[in-house]
Protein backbone atom coordinates (compact mmCIF):
# COMPACT_ATOMS: atom_id res chain seq x y z
CA UNK A 1 0.00 0.00 0.00
CA UNK A 2 1.16 3.19 -0.63
CA UNK A 3 0.11 7.36 0.22
CA UNK A 4 0.53 10.54 0.12
CA UNK A 5 -0.66 14.16 1.00
CA UNK A 6 -0.96 16.41 -1.49
CA UNK A 7 -2.18 19.79 -1.74
CA UNK A 8 -3.63 22.26 -4.64
CA UNK A 9 -6.09 25.25 -4.60
CA UNK A 10 -9.03 22.91 -4.69
CA UNK A 11 -9.37 19.52 -3.53
CA UNK A 12 -9.48 18.37 -7.08
CA UNK A 13 -6.61 20.21 -7.64
CA UNK A 14 -4.76 18.51 -5.04
CA UNK A 15 -5.96 14.90 -5.78
CA UNK A 16 -4.61 15.14 -9.76
CA UNK A 17 -1.38 15.98 -7.92
CA UNK A 18 -1.45 12.94 -6.14
CA UNK A 19 -2.49 10.70 -8.82
CA UNK A 20 0.19 11.82 -11.06
CA UNK A 21 2.75 11.05 -7.73
CA UNK A 22 1.66 7.98 -7.54
CA UNK A 23 0.65 6.99 -11.52
CA UNK A 24 -2.31 5.80 -10.42
CA UNK A 25 -5.87 6.31 -12.11
CA UNK A 26 -8.99 7.89 -9.50
CA UNK A 27 -10.75 4.48 -9.12
CA UNK A 28 -8.01 2.77 -8.10
CA UNK A 29 -7.14 5.23 -5.01
CA UNK A 30 -9.33 6.06 -1.78
CA UNK A 31 -9.43 9.76 -0.86
CA UNK A 32 -9.27 11.40 2.53
CA UNK A 33 -10.05 15.32 2.10
CA UNK A 34 -8.04 16.50 5.11
CA UNK A 35 -8.99 20.61 4.67
CA UNK A 36 -11.46 21.47 2.19
CA UNK A 37 -8.79 25.03 1.46
CA UNK A 38 -10.54 28.55 1.29
CA UNK A 39 -9.64 31.32 -1.53
CA UNK A 40 -9.48 33.99 1.27
CA UNK A 41 -10.61 37.54 1.06
CA UNK A 42 -10.20 38.49 -2.65
CA UNK A 43 -7.95 34.85 -2.87
CA UNK A 44 -5.20 36.70 -1.17
CA UNK A 45 -5.97 37.41 2.35
CA UNK A 46 -6.33 33.91 5.07
CA UNK A 47 -6.06 32.15 1.28
CA UNK A 48 -5.63 28.23 2.51
CA UNK A 49 -4.61 25.57 0.25
CA UNK A 50 -7.02 22.29 -0.24
CA UNK A 51 -4.67 18.97 1.23
CA UNK A 52 -6.08 15.64 0.70
CA UNK A 53 -4.48 11.64 1.79
CA UNK A 54 -4.39 9.71 -1.19
CA UNK A 55 -4.13 5.91 -0.42
CA UNK A 56 -3.00 3.89 -3.42
CA UNK A 57 -4.38 0.06 -2.14
CA UNK A 58 -2.04 -3.00 -2.88
CA UNK A 59 -3.09 -4.63 -6.03
CA UNK A 60 -4.17 -8.41 -5.83
CA UNK A 61 -1.14 -9.61 -7.64
CA UNK A 62 0.52 -7.76 -4.85
CA UNK A 63 -0.93 -10.11 -2.40
CA UNK A 64 -0.56 -13.52 -4.04
CA UNK A 65 2.95 -12.17 -4.47
CA UNK A 66 3.09 -10.98 -0.82
CA UNK A 67 1.66 -14.08 0.35
CA UNK A 68 3.77 -16.71 -1.45
CA UNK A 69 7.15 -15.16 -0.69
CA UNK A 70 5.96 -15.82 3.24
CA UNK A 71 5.00 -19.47 2.67
CA UNK A 72 8.11 -20.26 0.49
CA UNK A 73 10.30 -18.55 2.69
CA UNK A 74 8.65 -20.64 5.59
CA UNK A 75 9.45 -23.94 3.53
CA UNK A 76 12.84 -23.06 2.74
CA UNK A 77 12.23 -22.46 -1.06
CA UNK A 78 14.05 -20.37 -3.10
CA UNK A 79 11.95 -19.75 -6.45
CA UNK A 80 10.88 -16.22 -8.81
CA UNK A 81 7.76 -15.71 -9.26
CA UNK A 82 5.57 -14.72 -12.66
CA UNK A 83 2.53 -12.87 -12.24
CA UNK A 84 0.18 -12.56 -15.17
CA UNK A 85 -3.86 -11.17 -15.55
CA UNK A 86 -5.74 -12.71 -18.09
CA UNK A 87 -9.76 -12.81 -18.10
CA UNK A 88 -10.56 -12.15 -14.84
CA UNK A 89 -8.07 -14.33 -13.84
CA UNK A 90 -4.25 -14.24 -12.30
CA UNK A 91 -2.11 -16.71 -13.12
CA UNK A 92 0.82 -16.98 -11.02
CA UNK A 93 3.67 -19.84 -11.88
CA UNK A 94 6.47 -20.81 -9.55
CA UNK A 95 9.55 -21.08 -11.29
CA UNK A 96 12.96 -22.95 -9.36
CA UNK A 97 14.92 -26.32 -8.77
CA UNK A 98 13.72 -28.91 -6.74
CA UNK A 99 9.82 -28.08 -6.58
CA UNK A 100 8.77 -31.27 -6.23
CA UNK A 101 7.85 -30.59 -2.42
CA UNK A 102 5.24 -27.94 -3.86
CA UNK A 103 3.89 -30.52 -5.93
CA UNK A 104 3.14 -33.27 -3.93
CA UNK A 105 1.37 -36.57 -4.87
CA UNK A 106 -0.54 -35.96 -8.25
CA UNK A 107 -0.53 -32.15 -7.35
CA UNK A 108 -2.22 -32.34 -4.21
CA UNK A 109 0.27 -29.95 -2.51
CA UNK A 110 -0.16 -27.23 -5.14
CA UNK A 111 -3.99 -27.14 -5.03
CA UNK A 112 -3.92 -26.93 -1.54
CA UNK A 113 -1.53 -24.33 -1.69
CA UNK A 114 -3.52 -22.65 -4.30
CA UNK A 115 -6.91 -23.07 -2.19
CA UNK A 116 -5.11 -20.99 0.49
CA UNK A 117 -3.50 -18.46 -1.64
CA UNK A 118 -7.35 -17.79 -3.15
CA UNK A 119 -8.85 -17.66 0.53
CA UNK A 120 -6.14 -14.98 1.77
CA UNK A 121 -6.18 -12.66 -1.28
CA UNK A 122 -9.85 -12.30 -1.47
CA UNK A 123 -10.17 -11.69 2.01
CA UNK A 124 -8.02 -8.59 1.51
CA UNK A 125 -9.88 -7.23 -1.74
CA UNK A 126 -12.82 -5.50 -2.81
CA UNK A 127 -13.75 -7.55 -6.07
CA UNK A 128 -13.15 -11.71 -6.11
CA UNK A 129 -10.84 -12.74 -8.43
CA UNK A 130 -9.15 -16.22 -9.57
CA UNK A 131 -5.98 -17.27 -8.74
CA UNK A 132 -4.24 -20.56 -10.57
CA UNK A 133 -1.13 -21.30 -9.44
CA UNK A 134 1.44 -23.18 -11.37
CA UNK A 135 4.51 -24.77 -11.00
CA UNK A 136 7.31 -24.41 -13.82
CA UNK A 137 4.32 -25.97 -16.14
CA UNK A 138 2.80 -28.60 -13.96
CA UNK A 139 -0.43 -28.53 -14.79
CA UNK A 140 0.13 -28.24 -18.33
CA UNK A 141 2.05 -31.27 -18.67
CA UNK A 142 -0.16 -33.06 -16.03
CA UNK A 143 -3.13 -31.88 -18.30
CA UNK A 144 -1.58 -33.79 -21.30
CA UNK A 145 -1.21 -36.38 -19.99
CA UNK A 146 -4.32 -37.29 -18.87
CA UNK A 147 -5.99 -36.02 -22.20
CA UNK A 148 -3.03 -39.27 -23.34
CA UNK A 149 -4.27 -41.23 -20.70
CA UNK A 150 -8.21 -40.39 -21.59
CA UNK A 151 -7.58 -40.96 -25.39
CA UNK A 152 -5.60 -44.34 -25.15
CA UNK A 153 -8.33 -46.14 -22.05
CA UNK A 154 -11.14 -45.31 -24.63
CA UNK A 155 -9.37 -46.81 -26.97
CA UNK A 156 -9.30 -49.98 -24.75
CA UNK A 157 -13.23 -49.63 -23.75
CA UNK A 158 -14.02 -49.78 -27.30
CA UNK A 159 -11.85 -52.37 -28.00
CA UNK A 160 -13.01 -54.82 -25.41
CA UNK A 161 -16.23 -54.25 -24.60
CA UNK A 162 -15.53 -53.60 -20.67
CA UNK A 163 -15.52 -50.06 -19.34
CA UNK A 164 -12.70 -48.69 -17.21
CA UNK A 165 -12.63 -47.09 -13.76
CA UNK A 166 -10.20 -44.81 -13.04
CA UNK A 167 -7.96 -43.61 -10.27
CA UNK A 168 -9.64 -40.93 -8.12
CA UNK A 169 -9.17 -37.51 -9.34
CA UNK A 170 -9.75 -34.03 -8.06
CA UNK A 171 -12.77 -32.63 -9.93
CA UNK A 172 -10.35 -30.09 -12.06
CA UNK A 173 -8.65 -33.50 -13.62
CA UNK A 174 -12.39 -34.97 -13.89
CA UNK A 175 -13.05 -32.03 -16.05
CA UNK A 176 -10.54 -32.61 -18.16
CA UNK A 177 -11.09 -36.59 -18.57
CA UNK A 178 -14.96 -35.45 -19.67
CA UNK A 179 -13.81 -32.61 -21.88
CA UNK A 180 -11.24 -34.96 -23.83
CA UNK A 181 -14.05 -37.90 -24.76
CA UNK A 182 -16.82 -35.55 -24.63
CA UNK A 183 -17.01 -35.78 -28.45
CA UNK A 184 -16.29 -39.30 -28.96
CA UNK A 185 -19.93 -41.23 -29.97
CA UNK A 186 -18.76 -44.58 -29.13
CA UNK A 187 -18.55 -44.22 -25.48
CA UNK A 188 -19.65 -42.17 -22.07
CA UNK A 189 -17.96 -41.13 -19.11
CA UNK A 190 -19.76 -39.94 -15.63
CA UNK A 191 -18.05 -40.06 -12.00
CA UNK A 192 -18.71 -41.93 -9.51
CA UNK A 193 -17.67 -42.10 -5.66
CA UNK A 194 -17.94 -39.69 -2.73
CA UNK A 195 -15.21 -37.04 -2.66
CA UNK A 196 -11.86 -37.37 -1.88
CA UNK A 197 -12.28 -41.22 -3.70
CA UNK A 198 -14.47 -39.95 -6.74
CA UNK A 199 -13.73 -41.40 -10.03
CA UNK A 200 -14.08 -41.35 -13.15
CA UNK A 201 -15.75 -44.20 -15.86
CA UNK A 202 -15.84 -44.71 -19.36
CA UNK A 203 -18.31 -46.83 -20.31
CA UNK A 204 -18.75 -48.09 -24.04
CA UNK A 205 -22.52 -46.52 -25.34
CA UNK A 206 -25.08 -49.52 -26.30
Amino acid sequence: MREIESSGRTVEEAIEAALKELGAKREEVEVQILEEGNRGFLGLLGSRLARVRVVLPDSPADHVRSFLREILSAMGVSAELEIRHREGYIFCTIHGRDLGILIGRRGETLDALQYLVNLAVNKLIRDRIKIVLDVEGYRRKREQALIRLAKRLSEKVKSTGNRVILEPMTPHERRIIHTALQNDQQIYTFSEGEEPYRKVVISLRR
